[in-house]
């Protein structure tokens, strides 16, 4: 035990120098804090949540080196009071910690001369050192000045400095604090004595007069309001003084409860009686906080206070409350239901706030009902009405309804648990429970939508229906709809483009069976499109019933009535046309007819029109809703308009303007004119002559026994001509949509100027122009008013303002800063890219030097070369714009160096020498005075005396200036100068003397004020950089980010308001567990190929490895070297992961957006005050120190708030994982970046009884770099009821401020230059888009993944087509656009006032992003989409990871088909937005699958023909089969399944963003890349998902992996993933094809074979070996070995409890069948599965055994053969389990059997007509019948075992299995055998640098793989 408590204290000791260590490493590095060191960072929860342990062991460690005796007393306190509160360790770590602690303590005895210590004098040494300490750093003083401050409440000059020192401070503070509770608790009881009154004396004073340590230590988040805070200054500012005061406690309300206690330094407010009253916990002081930063904006926006007791405005809270509030008065509007108050105006200003902080105080504490926002309506309405009673009373008093039996007050035990246990109760245990079994969070709301709600009282009624728990055979009823899982919902939800389609079809058929002619038989003819429409509304109302199913307890009665009429109004339409058309049809065939019927049927149908048509004006046609509305006050009508349009509380309201209306209408149409133009010409018309040809064919004879075909016309056949036809028919539109959509995507873009800047060419050519824009655009108007006016008058030659580029300059170098920050650029790339402040005294505009490179070099040159005048030179010069201003800069700096930097008769000289070339270039004689061919020696003198001005001031230096000097006067007076000034200058007597003498040059002044000195430099670049300016910067991204900031200036956008008005926004991040940051592990870890994550990092971003060398000061250090030095590792590590997809990457971008907005605010000079006077003129643009700036972080702080929040990290921190301490160092490095989380506490009853208690906690790092907790707020239980994402989003959403909040995904990146135009984009929500203003900003998206790899590129290409082209097209003209995720920027009080930013019901809100577009479409939002700004987003590089993602969105939509949302914005819009809003959600898996299903249509008609024999047949009876239109729709599903319609987005896209010659290139690279393998693969993916979705559930998140991939994917993984989605399908299609071919008869023979069948081969192929094209290293020889190895072990290996899939066949098989669970599933998939029957029943007649013999006996036999090869195939592999006797009889049957069956098998084919062909004709005729069986089997699995078959089942699935995974692996194999072939993959998957890689790696490893093996 002793060794054991030895080698503990070793361990200990070495950590703990470990963390000093890091300590001192953080502290070289000067970023952020540091993590808590030592044992202080690792005190248990346990002991940390009571007790200051953890403080006491901070201060321990702090003051170490000033008094080890004192660390020693406090760690021996915290040892004693850990020892108190655990006496026996039972806590988690807490034997741990002490036995460490003990050994810390053990330490710090050992003093160094052995001698004991004398703890008698522990207390007086803490005390003395406490008085030293304080005295130090005049903590007294302090005080006192800071209560003089709070008393005056003006705002302190010095505040800068002020805060500098509280920061410092805080440190102090906490220590100060900490040695008074360890002075406190060691003095107890002895506190008689002198030392020991003394010290508590002073614990009083220090409680007392606690105002300055309370106000820096007391935790806050923005705005310290519990106690005041020295170190912000946001406190200051006018608009939250006012705020503060508003919401402060006004002599109106009821006198303040004697007993309730407020923090000391704050006053009794609205908040205080609000917790009083309705007993809310510690979300009072998050919702504070809130309400105070919502009306402190609101009333900038309105303009800054400036009364000397700031007021609010009435108008400010007049606006918030109608916003807050909205939802809630038009709920009670719906329901008829009297709001809160009388009316708006009786209410008074203090009143609005109080039920504005009220509704606050609901909605923050309602957890999980947050997602049910009209039960929150309900609840405030009711509490609002307590609220009023109250306040009416001169005392307060609790509110009842949140009073509980035992008298305590608690809003969230009285009010929300019991909705939430409702809800929780509700959810299934599983995901796969059925939908309709179970009342999700939109059937709680949707329970509010009646008036009937109101039976449920207030205090909620325990008996309420509402609260009524699930019991275990009898669910609760839904609510209005139900999720019953079906493809009908896509007609239910669809059915007028259903109708449309097929009515036009049906009249578009007619016509051509009329042969175009149009007459009075035609139009009879077309009028039975009459009984069809009424039959599908009937079939569609038919529909709406059984759906309903589920529902009808709880739904309301208006509803079921509506569907009932309906019903029955359709069914009696339905009939009665019918029965006239039918009459008109027989009237029509009588000779002498009078057209009674015909005139009743017109009447009929032309009255029905007329009523639609008015209500669909009257509904759906904007100009008409005026008409509408008014309408309304007649019954009539509204029972009409209720019939025709069923009425929600949302989708009230779904139009837009007229104009808008008329664009997508008219887009619409011209597709209409497209689509069916080609339909009738290419799809109907050529099938007209084949089918009457068909039908009028008699007598064909069949191969086969015909058992359906006699007597229908060979109705068969036709469908097997028409069926694919039909087919593409109906999703081809999405065709026409996607060719005009990008057209019309590609007119919008060029019209907003996007691409125009497209190459660094152009970015130099309108350089000039930039300030210009950028000043319009991004400077705000505050911002130009502190411009001198002098300043503002400045004129350059050109016209060009200075001071647009004086307020450039700023901005641009900051962005540049950033770009050396990322390692894009290196330091003589960010020299060459700033641009000069402007701000001095030199007349022109000072352009970067990247423009000017080079250009006095070629003006010299051009000099050299003129013969002419100094006006030819100057028009020569003057061509290149840049050139002139480069000749420019050099005269003037030269001039006013010189100027500068010498004296006396020196600067004479000077002075008249620039007089006299003045004067020549006035005259235009230059050429006269100087000399052209001596300007080289002149330039070689300056280049000389700038390279020594540039460096600090030294003798040695000062005498090579001299020199310098001299060597110019030299040049210039007798080489440069003409003959006549150099005799003036020799002459004058003055310069001779004191040349004479050697003091012209003596007295040098050297340049060292900062503008002179930067000047100096810059002249020396321009005089000596000959870089073209094409080549910088050299790094891709970095042109790519300026090219489009630079292009985003010309760009039509709001303009930006100052920061103290603009509009306050949040950014939200949830993230899970995904990567924070690369651990040094991480990236040393390698794959198989000896390939390690930094190693690919290298080699992917060469340049900017070799950047981030240079600015760590380090060019020549390897990857080893640094990560061994502690100094530099944390540095790689952010390297590293600012270059992969995590958190890292993505908090460092968002930060951006405050970097932003201090370095606008600084330049703005925003102060307390207003605007700040004073400014120097050269000072108004110096951003040096923004970021420490107090008023502009203040500023920053109160508009842009970051959250992130992180679900487990709770969890994570007490498990220690790494993920803890990276998150924790992030907050360290970002003072504004706040953690929300979600903590578990454990809790023991008195039985004994654990229960978990769950908590919404907000964190940020304090001064000691550990977590300091802002807010903990209680929830009634566990947050996660639904969906894990959305939940995540849902519990941390109330810490988020702001009137916007922007959704960050995890794997997203931001850029400082794009953060500067987020203000611009805020306006936006205040811009004319239409009926409303926008609640959803769309935002651009760049996807930073594409140069990973090829399959990277797809993706990026097209994903970007998506957030681009595709979105803008969405928006308008079609204004159907939604939210497809992030970055979406949505109005916040909008939003979380209804419902929240996502919808998180399990499953069927798994895509949870796109709901909040429904919801905020049907709840009357507006969506807009902007490209002016844009976002990082990371995608999937790896194909499994691409078809994960895929899997996971097409899933998602198939949940999407079923719900409710899809429903209602299907049935609401109208019929133009339908469409837009079908084809761009549902409607393009819809359209995907259709593609997919037309090659399995065809192709089984045409194997129909084949295996029957009609199509010989017919092709000798009628020569055309009507392979036009075959040919075309098989064109058209060729190139939608390739993915030409997907790229044509992208060319469009291409052609807009990166020109012409760049689209066809990207293009062509695209194709020679295998992209139309990938396209066609994806297609399968999108297919299996979407289908098995909806027809089975199982919709999942399925997590992709964000690494980058350069491992090898095994064979085995690659077929468990793909086998079922597509190698089973893929096989299915080319077991058609060779049937078809073996069989089938085609007029132009094998040519005519492979046209009809090339688009289905090339499937085939795609479907099949895309994975292992696309898996790196997937034809190498040594892999394809080891695949085969591990694929063969995995199959034969035997499953069994807690085996995973991926280890053994038979689990994996399992799993696999884990879809079908239900028997209408089951009977699905049992029909589906009979497609197989044909090829037995087809090809068993084809043998040459059966002759021409049709009986149905020959197919009867090959059952019998079928069953002997099963009852062979069990006898070998039949195993005995427990006697081995039979083994060896077992061994020899075997042998018998299978020589008996080859002698069989060859006595038939030598005695009978049985062939060789025959026998391979059979595989194709059992094969698929095994499958069959197979399939049967394992979907009725429970018969099979109760049956015994089961085990015979699982081997001959296997075997398929094995055959399959054969099929596939031969040609692998074979292509591995020449090496040339893996490289050509490599080449193909990589970019060069990675081939490269790959290839070097595999050498320097010796061919790992082979070494290995």
């Amino acid at each position: 035990m002793a060794r054991a408590y030895e080698r503990w204290e070793r361990l200990v000791r070495a950590a703990l120098d470990r963390e000093r260590l890091r300590a001192a490493a953080g502290a070289t590095h000067g970023i952020g804090g540091r993590e808590a060191a030592g044992l202080a960072g690792a005190v248990p929860p346990s002991l940390g949540k009571t007790t200051n342990i953890d403080r006491i062991l901070h201060a321990a460690d702090e003051i170490e080196n000033e008094d080890p005796n004192v660390a020693r007393i406090l760690c021996e306190h915290a040892y004693s009071r850990a020892q108190n509160l655990d006496p026996s360790s039972e806590g988690r770590g807490v034997l741990q910690f002490k036995t460490g602690l003990a050994s810390l303590i053990k330490q710090k005895l050992a003093t160094k001369d052995g001698s004991a210590l004398d703890r008698q004098n522990d207390i007086e040494r803490l005390w003395k050192f406490y008085l030293g300490y304080k005295n130090r750093y005049q903590i007294d003083d302090i005080q006192k000045e800071r209560q003089k401050l709070r008393e005056s409440g003006t705002f302190s000059t010095n505040f800068a400095e002020m805060e500098a020192r509280a920061v410092e401070m805080r440190k102090v503070y906490a220590i100060l604090r900490t040695l008074v509770d360890v002075l406190e608790a060691l003095v107890g009881d002895s506190a008689a004595d002198g030392i020991g009154r003394l010290i508590m004396e002073e614990v009083k004073k220090m409680k007392k007069s606690d105002a300055t340590l309370g106000g820096e230590l007391t935790p806050y988040n923005i705005v310290p309001l519990d106690a005041p805070s020295f170190g912000n200054a946001i406190g200051f500012f006018p608009e939250v003084k006012a705020a503060i005061s508003a919401i402060g406690y006004t002599s109106e309300f009821p006198h303040p409860p004697v007993d309730f206690e407020v923090p000391q330094f704050r006053k009794f407010d609205m908040f205080d009686l609000l917790e009083y009253a309705f007993g809310f916990q510690d979300n009072v002081r998050n919702q504070r906080e809130n309400v105070v930063l919502a009306i402190a904006n609101a009333q900038s926006r309105l303009g800054l206070p400036i009364e000397v007791e700031p007021k609010i405005d009435e108008k400010t809270i007049s606006e918030l409350f109608k916003k807050v509030l909205g939802n809630y008065i038009k709920w009670c509007k719906y329901l008829g239901v009297r709001v809160a108050w009388n009316s708006l105006e009786a209410i008074n200003r203090n009143r609005k706030v109080i039920l504005i902080s009220l509704y606050f105080l609901i909605w923050g504490e309602a957890a999980n009902v947050r997602f049910l926002p009209e039960c929150i309506c309900y609840i405030f309405h009711h509490m609002a009405k307590e609220l009023d009673a109250i306040l009416d009373q001169p005392e307060p008093a609790h509110a009842g309804s949140c009073t509980g039996d035992d008298g305590t007050v608690s809003f969230l035990a009285e009010i929300v648990t019991p909705i939430y246990e409702t809800m929780a109760a509700e959810v299934p245990g599983n995901n796969n429970a059925a939908h309709s079994s179970w009342r999700n969070y939109d059937d709680f709301n949707e329970y509010f939508w009646s008036s009937s709600c109101f039976k449920m009282g207030w205090p909620i009624r325990k008996d309420s229906s509402f609260l009524l728990k699930p019991r275990k055979w009898h669910r609760t009823g839904k609510c209005g709809f139900v999720e019953h899982r079906t493809f009908l919902h896509l007609y239910r939800s669809f059915h007028r483009l259903w109708i449309f389609l097929i009515l036009m079809f049906q009249g578009l058929t007619i016509i051509a069976f009329r042969k175009g002619t149009i007459d009075l038989n035609t139009f009879k003819t077309v009028l039975s499109v009459g009984p069809v429409f009424f039959i599908m509304n009937f079939l569609e109302s038919t529909l709406d019933i059984i759906l309903m199913f589920g529902a009808y307890k709880t739904a309301r009665g208006f509803a079921i009535s509506r569907l009932i009429i309906r019903f029955l109004w359709f069914g009696i339409i339905s009939a009665s046309t019918m029965y006239l058309y039918l009459k008109l049809m027989e009237e029509r065939n009588k000779r002498n007819s009078d057209s009674t019927y015909f005139r009743i049927y017109v009447l009929v149908l032309g009255v029905y029109v007329a009523i639609r048509t008015l209500f669909a004006l009257l509904v759906k046609i904007p100009a008409c809703h005026r008409v509408s509305d008014a309408s309304d006050r007649w019954s009539f009508f509204q029972f009409f308009k209720w019939m025709y349009q069923e009425r929600y509380f949302v989708g009230r309201g779904l139009y837009e303007k007229t104009s808008d209306y008329a664009r997508y209408v008219l887009f619409w149409l011209v597709i209409f004119a497209c689509k069916f133009t080609f339909a009738y010409f290419l799809q109907i018309k050529p099938l007209v002559s084949p089918t009457n040809i068909i039908i009028d064919l008699r007598g064909l004879q069949y191969s086969w026994h015909d058992l359906v075909s006699k007597g229908n016309r060979n109705a068969l056949t036709l469908l097997s001509l028409w069926a694919p036809v039909v087919a593409i028919y109906l999703m081809d539109i999405y065709i026409w949509y996607t060719l005009l959509s990008a057209l019309i995507g590609g007119l919008i873009g060029a019209r907003a100027r996007l691409g125009e800047i497209r190459s660094l060419d152009m970015l130099q050519k309108r350089f000039e122009t930039f300030p210009e824009a950028f000043v319009k655009n991004l400077i705000s108007p505050q911002a130009k008013k502190s411009i001198p006016q002098e300043r503002q008058q400045a004129q350059e030659p050109s016209g060009m303002n200075k001071a647009d580029a004086a307020f450039f300059s700023p901005f641009w170098n900051e962005i540049i800063k950033s770009l050396r920050e990322e390692d894009y650029i290196n330091n003589r790339e960010m020299s060459l890219l700033s641009i000069p402040s402007n701000c001095g005294s030199l007349k022109i505009v000072q352009w970067p030097l990247f423009l000017l490179c080079s250009k006095i070099f070629l003006a010299i040159n051009l000099a050299l070369d003129c013969k002419d005048t100094q006006d030819d030179l100057w028009n020569r010069i003057s061509r290149d714009e840049y050139m002139v201003y480069a000749v420019q800069e050099c005269y003037y700096s030269v001039e006013r160096i010189l100027h500068s930097v010498v004296n006396d008769e020196g600067r004479l000289w000077v002075q008249r020498l620039f007089r006299e070339i003045n004067n020549s270039i006035y005259e235009r004689s230059l050429a006269v005075t100087i000399s052209y061919t001596n300007l080289q020696p002149v330039l070689k003198s300056l280049v000389s005396l700038t390279g020594l001005l540039m460096q600090n001031e030294a003798p040695d230096l000062a005498s090579g200036v001299t020199k310098s000097l001299y060597q110019l006067y030299d040049v210039v007076t007798h080489d440069l100068l003409a003959s006549s000034l150099r005799d003036q200058f020799d002459t004058w007597s003055i310069l001779a003397r004191a040349r004479n003498e050697g003091r012209l040059f003596s007295r040098i002044e050297w340049p060292n004020e900062p503008e002179l000195k930067e000047q100096v430099k810059r002249l020396h670049l321009l005089l000596t950089a000959q870089d073209s300016a094409a080549n910088i910067p050299k790094n891709l991204e970095a042109r790519r980010r300026l090219q489009f900031f630079t292009n985003s200036l010309f760009m039509d956008m709001p303009s930006a308001k100052p920061v103290s008005e603009m509009i306050p926004f949040s950014v939200f991040t949830p993230y899970y567990s995904e990567i924070v940051l690369y651990s040094s592990s991480d990236l040393r870890a390698e794959n198989e190929d000896g390939i390690s994550t930094l190693f690919y990092l290298q080699k992917i971003f060469p340049d900017e490895w070799e950047n981030f060398l240079e600015r760590i000061g380090r060019p020549e250090s390897s990857a080893d070297s640094l990560q061994d030095s502690s100094g530099y590792n944390l540095e790689l590590r952010f390297w590293a992961s600012y270059r992969g997809q995590t958190l890292a990457r993505t908090v460092r971008g968002m930060m951006y957006y405050r970097r932003a907005l201090m370095l606008q605010s600084y330049l703005e000079k925003r102060s307390t005050a207003g605007i700040e006077d004073g400014y120097a003129g050269a000072d108004y643009i110096n951003t040096q120190g923004f970021e420490s700036s107090s008023e502009s972080r203040a500023q920053a702080d109160i508009k842009f708030t970051y959250v992130v929040s992180c679900q487990i990290y709770g969890q994570q921190k007490q498990k220690k994982d790494k993920e803890a301490a990276d998150i924790a160092l992030l907050m360290q490095r970002n003072e504004a970046l706040r953690v929300a989380f979600i903590h578990t506490e454990e809790k023991v009853d008195a039985k004994g009884k654990v229960s978990k208690e769950f908590y919404s906690k907000l964190v940020k790092a304090d001064v000691h770099g550990k977590d300091q907790e802002i807010y903990s707020i209680k929830l009634p239980g566990n947050p996660k009821l639904g969906e894990g994402k959305p939940e995540n989003q849902n519990h941390a959403i109330i810490f988020t401020r702001g009137d916007a909040i922007q959704t960050i995904d995890m794997n997203q990146d931001n850029y400082l230059e794009e953060a500067l135009k987020m203000r611009n984009l805020l306006e936006e929500f205040y811009g004319n888009y239409g009926l409303r203003h926008p609640t959803i900003l769309g935002v651009r998206e760049h996807v930073f993944t594409g140069s990973v790899s090829s399959l990277a590129w797809f993706m990026s290409n097209q994903e970007t087509s998506f957030v681009t082209l595709a979105q803008r097209v969405l928006a308008y003209p079609l204004k159907v656009r939604m939210h497809y995720g992030h970055p979406d920027v949505f109005d916040r009080i909008f939003h979380i006032t209804r419902g929240g930013i996502s919808k998180a019901s399990r499953v069927i809100n798994i895509s949870e992003d796109i709901y909040a577009g429904f919801n905020s479409t049907l709840r009357q939002g507006n969506i807009t989409h902007h490209e002016y700004i844009q976002v990082g987003k990371g995608r999937d590089v790896g194909l499994n990871q691409i078809a994960t993602f895929e899997g996971k969105v097409a899933g998602g939509n198939g949940e999407q088909v079923l719900s409710r949302d899809i429903y209602r914005l299907g049935q609401l819009f109208d019929f133009f937005r339908m469409l837009s809003f079908y084809f761009t959600t549902v409607g393009f898996y819809v359209c995907t699958m259709m593609t997919v299903l037309t090659v399995y249509i065809f192709l089984y008609g045409r194997v129909y023909l084949a295996l029957s024999g009609l199509d010989s047949a017919i092709s000798h009876e009628a020569k055309i089969l009507g392979n036009t239109a075959l040919d075309a729709a098989l064109n058209a599903q060729f190139l939608v399944q390739i993915g030409v319609f997907t790229a044509v987005p992208m060319i469009m896209g291409f052609i807009l963003e990166s020109g012409l010659l760049q689209a066809i290139f990207s293009f062509v690279s695209m194709q020679l890349q295998l992209c139309a393998v990938f396209f066609t693969f994806s297609l399968g993916t999108r297919t299996h998902y979407f289908g098995r979705t909806i027809l089975h559930g199982g919709a999942k998140y399925r997590p992709t992996g964000r690494g980058f991939v350069v491992s090898h994917i095994k064979f085995a993984e690659n077929y468990r993933l793909y086998s079922r989605s597509h190698f089973v399908k893929a096989l299915e299609v080319a077991l058609l094809l060779i049937v078809y071919i073996a069989y089938g008869y085609t007029e132009g023979g094998a040519s005519s074979f492979i046209l009809l069948t090339v688009s289905s081969w090339f499937l085939v192929i795609s479907w099949l070996f895309a994975p292992y094209i696309f898996n790196p290293s997937g034809f190498e020889w040594q892999k394809t070995v080891e695949d085969f190895d591990d694929w063969t072990a995995w199959l034969l290996y035997k499953g069994g409890v807690g085996v995973k899939g991926e280890h053994s066949w038979e689990s994996w098989w399992d799993e696999e069948q884990s879809h079908i669970r239900t028997a209408r599933g089951r009977i699905l998939e049992t029909i589906l599965s009979l497609r197989f029957l044909i090829f037995q029943y087809g090809i068993v007649y084809k043998f040459n055994l059966t002759g021409d013999d049709t009986s149905l006996a020959i197919y009867g036999y090959s059952w019998v053969v079928l069953a002997i090869i099963v009852f062979i195939f069990k006898i070998f592999t039949f195993r005995p389990r427990k006697s081995t006797n039979i083994e060896l009889f077992l061994r020899f049957s075997q042998g018998v059997i299978a020589i008996g069956v080859i002698v069989a098998i060859v006595l038939f084919v030598a005695l009978t007509k049985l062939s060789i062909p025959d026998l391979f004709a059979s595989l194709l005729a059992f094969l698929p019948t095994g499958w069959l069986i197979l399939s049967l089997a394992i979907t009725w699995k429970g018969l099979a075992k109760s049956l015994g078959l089961w085990e015979s089942v699982r081997e001959i699935a296997r075997m398929y299995d094995a055959g399959m995974g054969m099929l596939i692996f031969a040609p692998i194999a074979f292509l591995s055998w020449f090496p040339f072939i893996s490289t050509f993959q490599s080449r193909l998957l990589f970019n060069q640098a990675f081939s490269r890689g790959l290839e070097i790696s595999l050498i320097l490893a010796g061919n790992k793989a082979n070494v290995q093996s």
